[in-house]
């Protein structure tokens, strides 16, 4: 049987997204509040809990945040992780969603999506530049990627299919394993 084009399409998709021992970039991100967040300083206290969200009106991605907010946030004090929302909508705007669910967290901007690219999860949608008030229509896949302290990346689970974000237990099993291996 020939596999069809959108079957080679999606291999070649899910073929280039970031995988478990990749290395995370040296790189800033813009925090809602805060300004310049540089990973680098945040990974050498403890390991990075990168969450992908789209933008301040995704409904799916207000969910996940503020549920994150609720179970892992508390779940993640016993740890030394930082846990870092990243969309690529301007900071401006990202800070609403931020107050919105008294998000505890960084909430940050990748307004070039260049974190987005290096993991390979950002795909075109027209007409996305309004939303996120950026030049570009980039908008990351649904995704929770977990780098250690030594900028590796450990657990990546990317929902390209737009599923739901993964359980925060699960997320915090991974985080634990990390911890408990120094």
């Amino acid at each position: 049987m020939r596999a069809s084009s959108s079957d080679i399409d999606r291999d070649d998709i899910w073929g280039r997204l970031v995988k478990p021992g990749a290395h995370l970039p040296s790189l800033p991100l813009l925090e809602a509040d805060l300004g310049p967040i540089h990973l680098d300083r945040l990974r050498e206290t403890g390991p990075i809990v990168l969450v992908f969200f789209r933008h301040a009106d995704s409904e799916p991605c207000n969910a996940a945040l503020a549920d994150y907010e609720r179970r892992l946030v508390p779940a993640l004090r016993d740890t030394d992780a930082h846990l870092v929302a990243v969309s690529p909508q301007v900071p401006g705007r990202l800070a609403e969603i931020k107050r919105r669910h008294d998000l505890s967290y960084f909430v940050a901007s990748d307004p070039r999506h260049i974190l987005i690219d290096a993991f390979n999860l950002g795909f075109q949608e027209p007409g996305a530049d309004k939303v996120l008030g950026a030049r570009r229509s980039v908008l990351p896949f649904p995704a929770v990627v977990v780098a250690d302290r030594s900028g590796v990346v450990r657990y990546a689970n990317i929902r390209p299919d737009g599923a739901f974000y993964p359980e925060p237990s699960e997320i915090l099993a991974v985080v634990k394993s990390l911890v408990n291996n120094r």
